[in-house]
C-alpha cells in the first residue's frame, strides 16, 4: 500500500482543455491536446494531467453516467503557443496537496481514492480545490496492472 504525503506543487504553465462528456472521453481529450502541442512545436514538459471539477465521489459518478462530468485535461509546457477553438495555455495553479500513488488499471482506483480521503479527514484537513490525476505511464505502452498514477487532492 503505497503511503500518503503532503506535497507542495508548483503553479505550471498548461496546455488544456476542458469540455463536459463521460471520462471515457479522457484520451482522445489527451490524445487532442499531444497532437496540437506537438504540431505548434511546444515542448511537453512532463506527464498528462486530469482535473476533477465534481465536488465528490458521488457527484463525479453521476456525472459520468450522465455524460456531464466536468473535464479538464492538460500537459505541462515550455515556452509560448497560442491556443485554438477548446485548447487554450494557462497557469495551472499549485498548492499544498495530498498525494498518493495507485497502481493498476484507472477503473480500480476507487479503494484508492476512499483511503486517500479517508486520511485527509482523519488528519483534519480539507479539501480545497479540484482533485488531479497525474498519469505517470502511456496506457499503450504497459498493462493495466503496471499504470501509474498520481492522485493529487488539494488542501
Amino acid at each position: 500500500m503505497e503511503e500518503i504525503q503532503i506535497i507542495e506543487v508548483l503553479p505550471q504553465l498548461v496546455l488544456g482543455m476542458r469540455q463536459k462528456g463521460a471520462y471515457r472521453d479522457i484520451p482522445a481529450m489527451l490524445g487532442e491536446l499531444y497532437i496540437y502541442g506537438i504540431s505548434h512545436q511546444s515542448v511537453l514538459t512532463g506527464p498528462p494531467v486530469f482535473i476533477c471539477h465534481e465536488g465528490s465521489v458521488e457527484e463525479a459518478m453521476v456525472a459520468n453516467e450522465t455524460g456531464d462530468a466536468d473535464m479538464e485535461v492538460a500537459f505541462p509546457i515550455e515556452g509560448s503557443i497560442e491556443g485554438e477553438g477548446p485548447i487554450s495555455i494557462y497557469e495551472l495553479p499549485g498548492g499544498r496537496m495530498a498525494k498518493v500513488l495507485h497502481r493498476g488499471p484507472y477503473e480500480d482506483c476507487g479503494p484508492t481514492y476512499t483511503r486517500l480521503f479517508a486520511w485527509i479527514e482523519e488528519q483534519g484537513l480539507a479539501v480545497t480545490g479540484p482533485v488531479r490525476e497525474v498519469y505517470l505511464n502511456d496506457p499503450t505502452l504497459v498493462k493495466p496492472e503496471e499504470l501509474m498514477t498520481e492522485i493529487h487532492v488539494p488542501i
